[in-house]
């Protein structure tokens, strides 16, 4: 990053942690517990200088009724026989008033009431992480940047298992909606809120 971040107010800023849910750490178990720490360091410091923090799950029914055969995406998660009993991952030490958006495509807007409770809160700034880059990531972030809020993304918190098209996620379309910050950077930035 060549600038700085850009000054956040903790009431009008959350934390959208995506797709950190036990079914996909699982499916990635050599960077899974790296992931998981890199996230939980983000996840306290929001918390301690009071971001709010909403965790985002992919999640079905059983029998995944709310798949479409038209959905080839769908269709791919149906197969792997996933989402349907997993929960988010407890290494990241979710609190009880830190809420659960279920849903049931890549994007964590679609059909979610994830921007109701944003707009309710006055929110117009998200600080996001999430697994995968190409799927929750890039469906997100395209959805959040076209309803005009302010995004910052942490790339140590974010995956994807093809190592070329996170790095030109990042380096392209990302960095093109987004503030893009190392762990360090967001520390930093949220450590400047903190009264701790």
């Amino acid at each position: 990053m060549t600038s700085p971040p850009p000054a956040i107010t903790p009431a009008r800023t959350a934390l959208l942690v995506m797709h950190y849910q036990t079914d996909i750490m699982d499916l990635f178990p050599s960077v899974a517990p790296t992931l998981l720490a890199n996230t939980r360091q983000l996840c306290d410091a929001a918390r301690r200088a009071g971001v709010s923090v909403y965790f985002a799950k992919i999640h079905f029914s059983p029998g995944y009724p709310e798949v479409s055969p038209l959905n080839k995406n769908g269709q791919g998660i149906r197969q792997l026989g996933r989402f349907v009993h997993d929960r988010v991952s407890p290494e990241l030490g979710r609190r009880d008033d830190e809420p659960i958006i279920l849903a049931h495509r890549a994007s964590v807007f679609f059909g979610t009431d994830l921007q109701p409770r944003l707009s309710a809160q006055g929110i117009d700034t998200l600080i996001m992480a999430g697994v995968a880059s190409t799927g929750v990531m890039l469906s997100s972030i395209a959805h959040a940047s076209d309803a005009d809020y302010r995004l910052l993304t942490v790339k140590d918190c974010c995956y994807d298992p093809d190592p070329v098209v996170h790095d030109h996620l990042f380096a392209t379309a990302f960095e093109s909606r987004t503030t893009v910050l190392s762990l360090d950077e967001a520390l930093s930035l949220l450590g400047g809120l903190s009264n701790e």
